[in-house]
C-alpha cells in the first residue's frame, strides 16, 4: 500500500476505510467489525470516522475493530460544528475518546463550518486538544477556498493538517478552485493535506 506523510512526520495509506452508515443497526455489528478488520489486513489502516456517524454508533465499530490492534491503525475522527466551541469541543473529543476506546485521536476534524462559533475559536479549542495529549493533529472537512484563506490567516490556523472533501470523478469542483489555491506557492509551505472521501463514487463525509 502507497502511503502520504502528513504534518510532523505520520505515514497513513493513500487510502483507507470510511465508516459512513456504520452503527446504525445492532444486527450489522458483527459485519461491519468484520469488514473493518479485513481492511486493515488488507493495509488500509486509516479509518474515518465521526460522532454524527449512526450518532457515535460507528465510532463504537471502530473501538471493536481496532481491539489489539491500536498501534496499527490511524484514526481520523470529526466533530459536529455545533459542539466546535471552546466549552464544548473538549467535551465532544472526550465522548470520542470514550466510544473509540483509545487515549488520543490521530486526526480530529472539524466536520463542517457553520457561522458559529467562529473559526478562531474552534482552532484555539483544538490546539488546546493538542498541548492536552488528547488529539495528535488537528484538521478540517468541506472548507473552500473562502474558508481556508481566513483559516490561514487566523492564529495557528496554519497548524491545520488536512481538508477532507469531496472528489471523485463525479465530483471535481475543486479542481476549478481549491486544489488550485492549495497548490500556490504561497499556501504549499502550509504542508496541508487534502484528503478526498467518496474518492471511487458519491458519499458523505
Amino acid at each position: 500500500m502507497k502511503t502520504v506523510e502528513l504534518p510532523h512526520g505520520a505515514c497513513v495509506p493513500v487510502l483507507g476505510q470510511g465508516t459512513w452508515r456504520m452503527g446504525e443497526k445492532k444486527s450489522a455489528h458483527a459485519d461491519e467489525v468484520a469488514a473493518l478488520r479485513l481492511g486493515i489486513e488488507l493495509g488500509m489502516t486509516l479509518i474515518d470516522t465521526a460522532e454524527m456517524y449512526g450518532e457515535g454508533g460507528a465510532e463504537e465499530v471502530v473501538a471493536d475493530a481496532i481491539n489489539g490492534h491500536r498501534d496499527d491503525v490511524f484514526i481520523v475522527t470529526k466533530a459536529y460544528p455545533h459542539n466546535a466551541s471552546r466549552s464544548k469541543l473538549p467535551k465532544a473529543c472526550e465522548r470520542s475518546l470514550n466510544r473509540l476506546r483509545i487515549d488520543a485521536i490521530d486526526l480530529y476534524l472539524l466536520h463542517w463550518r457553520e457561522k458559529t462559533p467562529p473559526l478562531e475559536e474552534t482552532v484555539e479549542a483544538f490546539e488546546k486538544l493538542c498541548s492536552a495529549g488528547k488529539i495528535k493533529r488537528w484538521g478540517v472537512s468541506n472548507l473552500d477556498v473562502d474558508d481556508m484563506k481566513e483559516l490561514f490567516g487566523i492564529e495557528n490556523g496554519t497548524n491545520c493538517a488536512a481538508n477532507q472533501v469531496l472528489y471523485n470523478l463525479e465530483n471535481r469542483q475543486i479542481e476549478f478552485d481549491l486544489l488550485p489555491f492549495l497548490r500556490h506557492p504561497s499556501t504549499l509551505n502550509h504542508q496541508l493535506v487534502l484528503m478526498a472521501y467518496s474518492p471511487v463514487g458519491h458519499g458523505r463525509g
